[in-house]
């Protein structure tokens, strides 16, 4: 078959689903990622045609389009701060806002070069956060935490895919009796955390490709307590973030000054609240007292 005339059908099949700039970029994703074919190639040779074992794996994808599973599970991968992250349904897909927080971190710590820093991530589901500070900051030791066994095998493999060495550590955050045991004289430069932040009222604005596949665990939290992972953290951060330690947040875009506030609570310090690059507030950061 002909590429542009498969493509014609992707288009007719999902563009009303995805629209047509979106079916496009899932078209030419699934010709690099299938044939190692560059879009280009189908400009400078329209006649180029695909054979039948490879256009029946594009009609499977095709239909798990259909049925809105992210493009990244469909493939089982995805691409993080220039770097190669294996996903599956276990753990969420990583998103620019979280690339945007990594890079602040980076960027505020050229220090880490030329000094010992320990960093902990605190639910850290594939593994993108620590993989890429490691990655990064070759001289900061990395620690990662996170409740699922599943989730963390994805992030070991990161790991050693993208050849770093970062500490795991499987417990629940939000289960206070496990802190001494599995962090018992270890305080850390920089701790962060992109912990489950989303409310239920507000699924109704989450897309059903994230709502039907990504892990409930990563993403939702009650409605009446919203900012139970960001209290616990903070809380955690009294015996395990050195003085003048920094506290990195993912946060929920509505609940900003809430969560600002219990860092000011909690006494921290030179608190910043920043935007993603949609303009809602996405980030904070505070140095402990």
């Amino acid at each position: 078959m002909k590429a542009l005339d498969l493509k014609d059908i992707f288009h007719k099949e999902l563009d009303a689903i995805y629209g047509k700039d979106e079916v496009a970029s899932f078209f030419f994703l699934c010709l690099g990622h299938y044939l190692d074919v560059a879009r280009i190639q189908l400009q400078l040779e329209p006649e180029f045609t695909i054979n039948k074992s490879e256009t029946e794996q594009f009609f499977i994808t095709l239909e798990a389009l259909k049925q809105q599973k992210p493009i990244q599970y469909i493939f089982g991968k995805t691409e993080f701060y220039g770097l190669k992250f294996k996903v599956s349904e276990d753990v969420l897909i990583p998103r620019q806002e979280t690339e945007e927080l990594v890079n602040w971190i980076i960027t505020c710590h050229p220090e880490i070069d030329s000094k010992p820093t320990k960093i902990l991530d605190i639910g850290t589901g594939s593994g993108c956060i620590p993989v890429s500070l490691a990655k990064n900051l070759p001289n900061a030791k990395v620690y990662a935490l996170d409740v699922s066994k599943k989730a963390l095998e994805t992030a070991k493999h990161n790991a050693r895919q993208n050849e770093v060495d970062i500490t795991f550590i499987e417990t629940d955050i939000l289960n206070e009796a496990t802190w001494d045991s599995e962090f018992k004289d270890l305080e850390f430069d920089i701790i962060v955390s992109n912990p489950p932040y989303v409310r239920n009222i507000e699924k109704a604005e989450i897309q059903p490709n994230v709502l039907d596949n990504e892990p409930h665990l990563a993403l939702f939290v009650e409605d009446d307590n919203p900012l139970i992972f960001y209290k616990a953290i903070t809380e955690f951060t009294v015996n395990n973030l050195k003085q003048n330690g920094q506290l990195y947040f993912e946060i929920n875009q509505y609940l900003g000054n809430e969560t600002k506030q219990l860092l000011v609570d909690a006494n921290f310090d030179d608190l910043e609240l920043r935007k993603d690059l949609s303009g809602n507030d996405r980030m904070l950061k505070g140095i402990k007292k």
